[in-house]
């Protein structure tokens, strides 16, 4: 009995020795042993949500001034208050064109204008509601049931009116007494005599136009832009929207340069859009459009 009892309690010892005495440790994640045997749970993942970049504040636009009211017994001037704001360019030549642009801003070439007048700032959506309710007039995007210049316009009497095809814009520079500019008057009045690439200089700055660079997606008062006005003093002639001109796209005298857009089917518009990079708001730039385009990127200016 006694030597079956020391048999068994050396057999129990031999056991414990060759464990060292010690639990079989837990395994870790991935089949790895836990050091000191504990379990360590598998931590949960932490979503970092990127902070989103703020949309910038539109810029303080230019104060317009207030029109002096009429004397009493007399009538109104017929054109509202910002469309009576214009500047006069004077005659002489300057440098039509570009030949580092595109092959239809080629060649460059003298051009001599008569002086004219042009407005300052695009025309806006409380100029256009004046012709509307004066007139009665209907743009031909209103006429087909498309969505027209108010859906564009509520809570932004200070923004250029868009949505208005080339026979809009004509309608409204007629009524106020004026026209649309020439390719070659709206050149002159944005680049000068000194010929400059952007309105303000030969320099690009993002800081000066409402283009695609500067992020508002969308169209800003006129005037927003102060530092960015044409050495005649003339804003927005870059980027916020295209503006319609009284031509048709043509080849420059000159020119070698084929184009199956030549010709009487496309009028030119001019200055780029708010979606616009900087290569399409240069002062020689050119672009071919429909007239009875109607786009919420594209307005006009009047001249005289």
């Amino acid at each position: 009995m006694k030597k079956m009892y020391l048999i068994s309690l050396i057999v129990l010892l031999a056991l414990v020795t060759s464990c060292g005495g010690k639990a079989t440790p837990a395994p870790g994640p991935a089949g790895e042993e836990t050091p000191g045997g504990a379990a360590v749970a598998t931590p949960t993942p932490i979503q970092i949500v990127p902070t989103p970049t703020p949309k910038p504040l539109p810029p303080t636009p230019t104060p317009i001034p207030t029109p002096t009211p009429a004397p009493a017994g007399t009538e109104a001037a017929t054109a509202p208050p910002v469309t009576e704001m214009m500047v006069e360019i004077p005659a002489g030549d300057f440098i039509m064109g570009n030949d580092e642009g595109d092959d239809d801003e080629k060649p460059a070439h003298t051009v001599t204008l008569e002086a004219f007048e042009i407005d300052i700032f695009e025309v806006t959506n409380a100029d256009f509601a004046r012709f509307v309710e004066e007139t009665g007039y209907q743009t031909e995007a209103e006429k087909a049931g498309e969505a027209g210049w108010r859906a564009y316009a509520e809570g932004k009497d200070n923004h250029p009116v868009v949505k208005v095809t080339w026979n809009d814009a004509n309608a409204y520079c007629r009524w106020a007494g004026k026209r649309l500019p020439t390719e070659a008057e709206w050149e002159k009045a944005a680049r000068g005599t000194e010929g400059f690439i952007y309105p303000w200089g030969n320099e690009w700055d993002p800081a000066k136009a409402n283009t695609k660079e500067s992020g508002f997606r969308g169209t800003v008062a006129v005037g927003s832009f102060a530092e960015g006005a044409s050495p005649y003093g003339l804003f927005d002639m870059a980027g916020n929207v295209w503006e319609w001109t009284a031509d048709w796209y043509q080849a420059y005298p000159d020119s070698t340069y084929q184009s199956e857009y030549f010709g009487e089917k496309f009028k030119v518009t001019r200055g780029g859009g708010w979606f616009q990079e900087a290569k399409l708001v240069t002062t020689s730039n050119r672009s071919a459009t429909d007239p009875s385009a109607a786009n919420d990127d594209l307005g006009f200016r009047c001249a005289r």
